[in-house]
């Protein structure tokens, strides 16, 4: 006979397993799943079934609690970035593995460390604050010529909208010529969107419009894909981004003075390290905010009320990016490899053992939050997760938080009366919170 308890069980193994399949997140993040599974088995074993041409994995430990989340990221010598890499589908092969692991992301202190004060002094807050000026600038160039749009009477898409100030911002600190700008597009739709067929073969670059070195670039563009054996090529790989590497070699021959490439140059990285450095900052720095400003614009268009808040007191900017960001986390999880056997949340993780922390699922924690389905502009302290924490907490939070502030206040002041203009379209992704579209129109 099988009792009630069995079923639970059943019940809660079946949901876990859905943490890992795209279906479950084509309507957006299951937050709904993810609180069942939060107060019944916050450590859970989740499977890595084959889908489509994907082939299966070994299945990983799933942390949902705040508290489990931060204390995964907080002990990398238990928790590692480096033996596995920080994304949940292991990398295609040995030579994938050992590229990946050059990434300042993919790396354990103290070698982390030595990558990370390369490139710091570009996000000093004195170094953000040199940037502000522009910023604003851009963001309000941005709003006016969305506001122009809009006076035509027809609904405007705000994504590319919005897209536009992260390219440029990230555009200006590497010193990439303004008309190679869609190239950094084109990558960062390329990686992010590996599971969604529009963004994996994002091409909007024109090749007349390039520079001479945006030009060499695409020649190396490399054609489909796939593995010899039919299998799906990682986008992570060296040879899927042959034409970034390319790039960004042909731009270090005459870096920008000043430039974060400069300060790569200056630092003595090798090549793999320059490589995957240019990648962190030509699409990692690009995605977040890409996610974070057409998610919180969404976030606000269904709550108007809080928009409404936010129009009267734009004192709220500060709080108000922090709950955007805890509501509408622009990466919903991250994977770390245990260094040894350990215990987590009553469970035996094993030496090898695959650990993904949630943060979309940390940030929703009652234990934490008060009333964490509710957004509330208004919410301090907001201890939300979407940065990371620990030794790998975002080098870039500072300067995001910054884009999105100056863009929110351009927005409530300037086209107040803003609604939306139809469903929005979800990126296919079980990595990004992020919207391909979002058509919005004014009252």
């Amino acid at each position: 006979m099988v009792t009630g308890q069995q079923v639970l069980a059943y019940r809660q193994l079946v949901d876990a397993d859905e943490l890992f399949l795209p279906s479950t997140y084509a309507d957006g993040v299951p937050y709904e799943l993810l609180r069942e599974l939060r107060a019944s088995s916050p450590v859970c074993r989740v499977a890595e079934p084959a889908v489509g041409n994907w082939p299966a994995g070994p299945g990983y430990w799933a942390v949902l609690r705040h508290a489990d989340v931060r204390s995964v990221l907080r002990q990398p010598d238990i928790f590692s970035s480096w033996l596995g890499a920080t994304q949940i589908t292991d990398p295609d092969t040995a030579e994938d593995l050992a590229f990946v692991r050059t990434m300042m992301l993919n790396q354990d202190p103290p070698a982390q460390a030595r990558l990370r004060r390369i490139v710091a002094g570009a996000f000093t807050p004195r170094a953000v604050r040199e940037l502000e000026a522009v910023i604003e600038q851009r963001a309000a160039q941005l709003v006016e010529d969305l506001a122009e749009q809009l006076a035509d009477g027809g609904p405007v898409d705000f994504v590319p909208v919005a897209a536009d100030l992260p390219v440029r911002t990230l555009a200006h600190l590497l010193g990439v010529p303004e008309q190679d700008r869609p190239l950094l597009t084109d990558w960062a739709n390329r990686v992010i969107g590996y599971q969604d067929d529009e963004y994996a073969a994002s091409a909007t670059a024109d090749p007349a419009a390039l520079s001479p070195c945006g030009r060499r670039a695409l020649d190396q563009r490399p054609g489909p894909l796939t593995r010899p054996d039919g299998r799906p090529m990682s986008p992570r790989s060296r040879e899927a981004l042959a034409d970034m590497f390319g790039y960004a070699h042909a731009l270090a021959e005459q870096p920008s003075p000043g430039s974060v490439l400069a300060q790569m140059l200056a630092g003595g990285l090798e090549s793999a390290e320059f490589e995957t450095m240019f990648f962190l900052f030509a699409v990692a720095g690009n995605e977040t905010l890409r996610n974070g400003i057409p998610g919180g614009l969404h976030v606000l268009l269904n709550h108007p009320e809080q928009y409404a808040a936010l129009r009267r007191r734009p004192d709220l900017v500060d709080t108000a990016v922090e709950e955007l960001l805890r509501y509408w986390p622009p990466v919903m999880n991250f994977r770390r490899t245990a260094t040894r056997d350990t215990e987590l949340g009553g469970h035996r993780i094993r030496r090898g053992d695959k650990v993904v922390v949630y943060h979309a699922s940390a940030n929703r924690d009652p234990d934490v939050f008060a009333d964490p389905d509710r957004l509330d502009l208004t919410r301090h302290p907001n201890d939300h997760l979407s940065f990371g924490f620990g030794p790998h907490v975002c080098l870039g939070a500072h300067l995001a938080r910054t884009q999105m502030r100056a863009v929110l206040r351009q927005l409530a002041t300037r086209l107040p009366a803003l609604a939306p203009a139809g469903d929005p379209v979800r990126l296919a992704s079980t990595f990004q919170n992020g919207l391909k579209h979002l058509p919005v129109r004014v009252r």
